[in-house]
């Protein structure tokens, strides 16, 4: 399969792009393809002619969406129409990352891939739109959310933590924000085995399990061997930022499953990570 990959310096592309070996994979980092540019974005899709489009490029950065909205949605939700109608005008397969920012959070139980979105902040509405996009344009197309992703070398939670317990000895985290940490190549994998079944739709890719953030920062540190650093448990309000969170965020595997496509638990995938990361 020829695939061409949009944002394929980031996280999840760089993993795609080992995961995806055996295919034809045409890798367009974000520095060289601006989806915001119409024209650029058919030119990369006529140029490649592509089986298959993964749109990982986006303006991930919440707080900076917050701070910025109109650019939030000039690249998450113009730009990913422009790849969409690319995709439209080529007869190109579309696979979507998206993200549980597209829920409120309102939902204790957490939420499957069938409802409603109900974005609360900047980020989560441009993403949203994104959505609308690419359902309003394809048939043929995936959208997979994801939640709390982290990498190999990348700057994330995990690194945070570690850095500022290392530093200070202690950690404040919040304990009323609940998502599903993932495993960055644990969602490659997944999305290598959705594409080769052709079944369309919406999808939720995470490590399997919820916990707060101060849970997940609890384990982090277990891991580590810092047991000794004091995590405070706090709540959001005390913790000021610009961008507001879905509290509950948890997102639940039921699409995927039925394909027989799950990934781990995420503690699991955690201790996998911090051994050859932290």
């Amino acid at each position: 399969m020829r695939i061409l990959i949009t944002g394929s310096n980031g996280q999840l592309g760089t993993a795609l792009r080992a995961v995806l070996r055996e295919h034809e994979v045409t890798a367009v980092p974000k520095a060289t393809l601006d989806i915001t540019d119409k024209a650029a974005v058919c030119t990369a899709v006529s140029t490649t002619r592509p089986d298959l489009l993964i749109h990982c490029a986006a303006y991930t950065n919440v707080d900076g969406c917050a701070h910025d909205p109109e650019l939030a949605y000039r690249v998450n939700g113009l730009g990913t129409q422009n790849v969409a109608l690319a995709c439209q005008q080529f007869g190109v397969e579309m696979v979507h990352i998206s993200t549980n920012e597209v829920f409120s959070g309102r939902e204790p139980g957490g939420y499957a891939e069938w409802m409603v979105r109900e974005p609360v902040n900047a980020y989560g509405r441009s993403k949203a739109a994104a959505e609308s996009h690419v359902q309003a344009i394809l048939n043929r197309y995936y959208i997979v959310r994801t939640a709390w992703l982290y990498a190999p070398g990348g700057r994330n939670f995990i690194h945070a933590i570690l850095n500022r317990a290392r530093e200070t000895g202690q950690v404040r985290v919040v304990t009323d924000e609940i998502g599903n940490p993932t495993y960055v190549n644990d969602l490659a994998v997944a999305i290598a085995q959705l594409i080769e079944t052709h079944q369309y739709g919406i999808y939720h890719f995470v490590n399997s399990g919820a916990c707060s953030r101060w849970q997940f920062a609890n384990e982090i540190l277990r891991l580590a061997g810092l047991t000794d650093v004091v995590n405070t448990p706090i709540l959001s309000r005390e913790f000021i930022r610009p961008s507001t969170p879905p509290p509950f965020g948890a997102l639940h595997n039921i699409a995927g499953a039925a394909l027989g496509i799950t990934l781990r638990p995420w503690p699991e995938a955690l201790a996998d990570y911090m051994m050859g990361d932290a």
